[in-house]
């Protein structure tokens, strides 16, 4: 594992696969009646989130306190920031506090990357989202759900997702989801293909690993799982379709294309849905849309990141055995 966690291109095969077996390993943790690690004690985890969240945030701060790790939770609102105080003198601050390892989800794309290299922090820097550029502990998440529910042996240790199809279907263009996605998946293996229309397909796809198809009934029928994303309206300055429901018409996922999907393939939502625009609740409450599973996964892997990032490498699983076998 490298110093910090910025983009999902950063990481190897080798690199996610083993995220991917720690988080495995951690997941087992979850079932016993203490769900602690003392890994992380004595260690400062700050969150910092210039943008609102639920998911992530929550995320991040069940996996760091389950690792025994001191949380500080850091919002923009409310704070200094909101009197114009830089992104710098913000890490001077945590740095002086000691923070260990900053989480951060900014507005601006480059920002976690900034902070990374500025010399502002000694401490380990992990990207929670950047504007439209990437969010790669969701692409993990995402990964090991597929793995899970997709792989050949009982939890797939040790397997990537060699010549699986992915699909991701809506709002690619304003989606860092979408972006760290098709780095990660490329990268163990999988076959991705982007649905959208073409107003929100970004320019330079071209050079993405991966192919682009604007008929979303053409692919649904040779797929192992779909990933449908939110539209974000909140990023949106123009409009890009003619309609709601001329969008869900073309490019939603309902019962009918779901009953197209091979038998084995799942649905997946990184969240907030719009039900009723890009999934119908008929899909998004059906045993096939992983969902929920997917923020479960989320905790589990945002321990195996802090952990692999603050407390070495192979001793993650060596340590869960440890602690499993008390």
């Amino acid at each position: 594992m490298k110093r910090h966690l910025i983009s999902a291109a950063d990481l190897s095969r080798d690199d996610a696969v083993l995220i991917l077996d720690t988080a495995e390993e951690l997941a087992r943790l979850a079932d016993r009646p203490i769900k602690k690690l003392p890994t992380l004690r004595g260690r400062t985890v700050v969150n910092l989130f210039f943008e609102d969240s639920t998911r992530t945030r929550i995320s991040f701060e069940a996996a760091a306190k389950r690792l025994s790790a001191d949380v500080i939770n850091f919002s923009a609102k409310g704070s200094s920031v909101s009197k114009g105080e830089s992104l710098k003198d913000t890490a001077l601050t945590l740095e002086a506090m000691g923070a260990d390892a900053v989480v951060i989800r900014h507005h601006a794309s480059g920002a976690p990357h900034r902070l990374a290299t500025s010399g502002w922090i000694n401490g380990a820097v992990v990207n929670a989202g950047d504007g439209t550029h990437e969010h790669p502990t969701q692409a993990l998440l995402d990964a090991f759900t597929m793995r899970r529910r997709l792989a050949s042996g009982a939890s797939g240790v040790g397997e990537d997702l060699a010549g699986r199809r992915i699909t991701i279907v809506g709002d690619v263009l304003h989606s860092r989801v979408a972006r760290s996605n098709v780095h990660l998946l490329s990268t163990l293996g999988a076959e991705v293909t982007l649905v959208a229309p073409p107003t929100l397909v970004p320019f330079g796809v071209e050079s993405w690993p991966c192919a682009v198809s604007y008929d979303l009934d053409a692919v649904v029928g040779k797929t192992d799982a779909v990933m449908m994303l939110r539209v974000q309206r909140e990023r949106m300055n123009a409009a890009f379709f003619p309609t709601e429901r001329e969008y869900a018409r073309r490019y939603g996922l309902d019962g009918d294309r779901m009953a197209r999907m091979p038998e084995h393939a799942i649905v997946m939502h990184p969240g907030p849905m719009n039900r009723g625009m890009e999934i119908t609740a008929e899909v998004a409450d059906s045993d096939r849309c992983t969902a929920v599973e997917q923020v479960a996964n989320g905790v589990s892997i945002r321990m195996a990141v802090l952990y692999l990032l603050l407390g070495g490498n192979e001793s993650a699983v060596a340590a869960a055995r440890t602690e499993e076998s008390k």
